[in-house]
């Protein structure tokens, strides 16, 4: 079973930079693609970027494309949420998951998920 820790995580102020990470351990034979998803106080969770762990294709929210990247380094397991020019609506819990996505793009369905990280908190002030 693999499991994913997410790191990177903190506070910023309004127009800066964070840049999360999601190390995965044990088997990822089940997982074609990694997803990125928050949840902020009181909202539904929902998917912010996606990546496919072979191709590399991606996707992302209407609400984050433009200011947010994801990547992966499979040599290290590792996928990567880089974000750029945070805005205080994009303060939430941030969360890594792995799962088995359809499709030429990757899906942001929570539905799509078989692993979650515990999830790291982001957040940005005015």
């Amino acid at each position: 079973q693999v499991q994913l820790v997410e790191s990177g995580g903190g506070s910023v102020q309004a127009g800066g930079s964070l840049r999360l990470s999601c190390a995965a351990s044990g088997s990822t034979s089940s997982s074609n693609c990694m997803m990125w998803f928050r949840q902020a106080p009181g909202k539904v969770r929902e998917g912010v970027a996606s990546i496919y762990i072979g191709p590399g294709r991606t996707s992302y929210a209407d609400s984050v494309k433009d200011r947010f990247a994801i990547s992966r380094d499979n040599a290290k397991n590792t996928v990567y949420l880089q974000m750029n020019t945070l805005k205080p609506e994009d303060s939430a819990v941030y969360y890594c998951a792995a799962g088995r996505c359809g499709g030429w793009f990757p899906s942001l369905a929570q539905t799509l998920v078989n692993v979650w990280g515990q999830g790291t908190q982001v957040t940005v002030s005015s």
